[in-house]
């Protein structure tokens, strides 16, 4: 068995239709297909639940997947039901964020910002095993509070001196 890497990321939004505007206009994201088209929607019920486990009474809305122009993909979901919590912070427990590699990062917060979402602070160096000359990053938050890292290591990492294993090279 061999883990070739991560498929897709799934996402949960309050709007399927500005979610995936934001991710093509932020991020070349295009739609590959609607897994549940919100016309065949809501699915809901005991199957539902168990799958997804999920309190009784959700159900998905839409799904859709997008493809990013390198992957992986993102998996935009829409749910009703009796509990949706806000937006997972850095701080939260679970997943908390999800980091895209980009060849330009100014040219990215732009993007980004002209899409509706919010640049938390100014590019700064990677630090420590990841730092380089030109390696920086920054964080933002998606119009629905959702965080996204974008991140560029053009220069060598310093790790990579002390190991052959490297990290998804672009």
């Amino acid at each position: 068995m061999t883990v070739r890497g991560i498929d897709h990321v799934g996402v949960t939004v309050p709007d399927l239709d500005a979610a995936t505007e934001f991710f093509a206009r932020a991020f070349g994201a295009e739609v590959l297909y609607d897994t549940l088209p919100r016309a065949q929607g809501p699915k809901g019920g005991w199957a539902t639940e168990r799958r997804l486990g999920v309190p009784q009474g959700t159900a998905e809305v839409a799904v859709r997947m997008l493809r990013l122009p390198n992957g992986p993909g993102i998996e935009l979901f829409e749910f009703s039901g009796p509990r949706q919590g806000g937006a997972a912070l850095p701080c939260d427990l679970g997943w908390q964020h999800v980091a895209l590699y980009v060849d330009d990062l100014d040219e990215a917060l732009r993007l980004v910002a002209e899409a509706g979402g919010v640049r938390l602070s100014e590019p700064v160096p990677l630090p420590g095993p990841e730092a380089g000359e030109r390696n920086r990053f920054a964080y933002c938050r998606t119009p629905w509070g959702g965080t996204v890292e974008l991140l560029t290591y053009p220069d060598a990492q310093p790790y990579e001196k002390d190991t052959d294993l490297r990290r998804w090279r672009p």
